[in-house]
């Protein structure tokens, strides 16, 4: 078990036809760190679908070739993937596509609804029959039938965000609009802003917006839903205030990319203040802070700046190993974490270390990370963490859906430092989560087990792909 990369979504709009599936492909790139299983893009061209979706990265699903065949349009939406409900196989790719008498819809999703299972068993008995294991499809279906009673596609998702509970982050394409919509709990983020040729983009985060050019407006709000279409544009917010925001605090501290800003939040700016509060709460005397990267870079520039201590660059990751590196066997010598990260011995060797890292899970790569440190010639290495212990599940997308392997669960911080092989240990404190953002209005269910939403019966990320059984 260990944290993953969340969804991306990535949609346009451009009032005349346009490159729009390079526009979306330079987008999806943007947003690869949130999701390196699968991607797809489904172009809109006068109301004519077209779209390319498979497993692997955004460079190897989108070749210039692939790109060259996919017509230019009007309107694009975009998902890059890491399953948190769902197995990893092509038909889980996204955005999903439907077809029904009302019209067509591509959908994307970022999030997992806490209520999917409960959902999902509903429509299956009233007669719906379900072609993927994610969750997604769940809420096109309710989107779909709300369609059938209502007069438009924003009504029909304004219908069916009063059943939908969890987080979820959505871009939906009709054949005349481009609808975005962010839960009421605001879970995951989701922003949009506007090209210099009248374009409007939206996007999971800022950084993808810069990449296309793209000028930042704002975040959605949590429960509001925009509509881009022949009127222009429409912000609906009858969704809006119901519930207190509860934007997850690991995007900050993990999830997403240091240049993002998030609901007024540097995401840089919070790690940074990480780093600072750890150098506070838990000091030692060292000669040199590294981070592991790439999330722990910025904490560890934070806990140099408090502390005094030199901040330098210990560890070496390797860009080029994607979802297409093959893992050896668990019998093969080969150590993944070496393959993965490599140490620069002149800045180590003989060197009382601080390492900072974003979390830890189950142990096993925090041991990997610190016996290679130390084989690099440290002398003592003190590990910091720049978020509190994991201690329960989390039902809204982080993929942790047991405490069953969690190492914080089962041992103090004395006995996992001794585990990891660190000479000292130290945790971000719960307390402080807010002072990452400058207030309160988050969740982090995964460090303190307040959760906001009813929590799941069944949370095993497989749970709608068992083996039949004997009744089956």
């Amino acid at each position: 078990m260990s944290v993953h990369e969340e969804c991306g979504v990535f949609g346009l709009i451009s009032p005349k036809t346009a490159d729009v599936a390079g526009a979306a492909y330079y987008g999806l790139y943007a947003l690869q760190h949130r999701g390196q299983e699968s991607c797809g893009i489904v172009i809109n061209d006068d109301g004519m679908f077209s779209s390319h979706k498979d497993l692997g990265l955004v460079s190897e699903v989108f070749t210039s070739d692939t790109l060259s065949r996919l017509p230019r349009g009007n309107m694009a939406v975009g998902h890059v993937r890491y399953g948190t409900t769902g197995g990893t196989n092509r038909r889980n790719c996204q955005p999903i596509e439907v077809n029904h008498q009302k019209g067509k819809m591509a959908i994307a999703h970022n999030g997992n609804l806490s209520n999917a299972a409960e959902l999902r068993n509903a429509l299956e008995l009233s007669g719906a029959i379900f072609h993927t294991t994610s969750d997604t499809e769940t809420i096109a279906y309710i989107v779909t039938r709300e369609r059938l009673r209502t007069p438009s596609i924003e009504e029909a998702l304004s219908a069916a965000m009063n059943v939908l509970d969890g987080a979820y982050s959505l871009i939906l394409m009709s054949s005349q609009k481009l609808i975005c919509a962010r839960d009421p709990y605001g879970f995951r983020p989701l922003c949009y802003g506007k090209t210099a040729d009248g374009m409007y983009v939206a996007a999971s985060e800022s950084c993808a917006l810069k990449a296309i050019g793209a000028e930042f407006i704002r975040d959605l709000e949590p429960g509001e839903i925009l509509v881009f279409g022949p009127e222009g544009m429409v912000s609906r917010r009858e969704h809006c205030g119901r519930k207190q925001k509860k934007c997850c605090i690991f995007e900050y501290i993990y999830f997403a990319r240091p240049d993002s800003v998030i609901d007024g939040v540097s995401v840089h700016g919070a790690r940074v203040q990480a780093g600072k509060i750890l150098a506070r709460k838990h000091p030692v005397q060292a000669d040199i802070v590294i981070g592991v990267p790439d999330s722990g870079l910025d904490a560890a520039l934070g806990f140099s700046m408090e502390s005094g201590i030199p901040y330098g660059i210990g560890l070496i990751k390797n860009k080029y190993i994607g979802r297409t590196f093959i893992s050896p066997g668990q019998d093969a010598r080969m150590d993944q974490v070496k393959i993965k990260l490599s140490a620069i011995e002149e800045s180590i060797r003989g060197k009382r270390v601080v390492l900072i890292d974003d979390s830890i899970v189950r142990g096993t790569t925090s041991g990997r990370i610190v016996r290679l440190v130390r084989e690099a010639g440290a002398s003592e290495i003190h590990m910091r963490i720049s978020s509190p212990p994991f201690l329960h599940p989390c039902y809204y997308g982080t993929d942790i859906d047991s405490r069953e392997n969690l190492i914080a669960c089962h041992h103090s911080v004395s006995e996992t430092a001794e585990i990891i092989g660190a000479d000292s240990l130290g945790y971000l404190p719960v307390s402080e989560l807010g002072s990452l953002i400058g207030g309160c209005g988050y969740c982090s269910a995964c460090f303190d087990g307040v959760y906001p939403t009813e929590i799941p019966a069944d949370t095993r990320k497989d749970r709608f792909e068992q083996k039949l059984g004997k009744n089956n």
